[in-house]
């Protein structure tokens, strides 16, 4: 757009007939990203530092995460990875002795999203006062309801460490699951995409032609 489509156009602009509209709207794409794609660029790349900048700020930071959490698609993706790692880490915590409350503890500094660990220390409080952890993790509202029953049937059989084992694994393979799909339905979007554009351009050139060779 910036160097091979200005210098096809450029033979059509100098006939001074009547261009297409999909001509005249390349010709001013391309004028566009000659004389500012630069500086686009440059704006673009100062928002992806500021942004970063700003996430460093906890506020900023525990909003954002908030917000990652009831988004499509991505919240499923964060949710699931926060809860395999919770669980995980919950589960070889405790099977090596460690108190339930020293273990959820641990377990939510694992976490990647600053929401869920701020969930993870009220339901660790909650335990704290006696609450079981089903309940406990229920009331945050963020963690799937298959956790929750095993997590339930752990606590009354006696085997939490094994269920929150089982509970990670199940996880962790919904999401790669997940993953594996976007990842395939995004190589068609993307030849789609690209099929598009290229149509859009080659369109823009051969309408001018066509054009010329009615007239003559």
């Amino acid at each position: 757009m910036g160097y091979v489509v200005p210098d096809i156009v450029e033979v059509f602009a100098e006939t001074g007939q009547e261009l297409p509209t999909l001509t005249v709207a390349i010709i001013a794409t391309s004028h566009f990203v000659a004389e500012w794609g630069i500086w686009v660029l440059f704006v673009v790349i100062l928002i992806v530092i500021g942004c970063l900048y700003a996430l460093r700020i906890p506020e900023i930071r525990l909003s954002w995460d908030r917000r990652l959490l009831h988004l499509p698609l991505v919240a499923k993706v964060s949710r699931g990875t926060n809860t395999a790692l919770f669980s995980s880490t919950l589960s070889i915590l405790t099977s090596s002795g460690v108190p339930l409350v020293d273990g959820m503890r641990i377990a939510g500094e694992v976490l990647s999203n600053e929401w869920l660990k701020l969930k993870i220390r009220e339901a660790t409080e909650s335990v704290s006062e006696g609450a079981s952890l089903n309940l406990a993790l229920e009331a945050s509202g963020y963690f799937p309801p298959i956790m929750l029953h095993m997590v339930a049937s752990g606590e009354n059989s006696g085997e939490l460490d094994q269920m929150l084992a089982r509970v990670a694994e199940y996880q962790q393979a919904e999401v790669e699951r997940l993953v594996s799909t976007l990842v395939k339905l995004f190589e068609p979007a993307m030849m789609i995409i690209m099929g598009g554009t290229v149509l859009f351009i080659v369109m823009a050139v051969l309408l001018p032609i066509l054009s010329m060779n009615q007239i003559v």
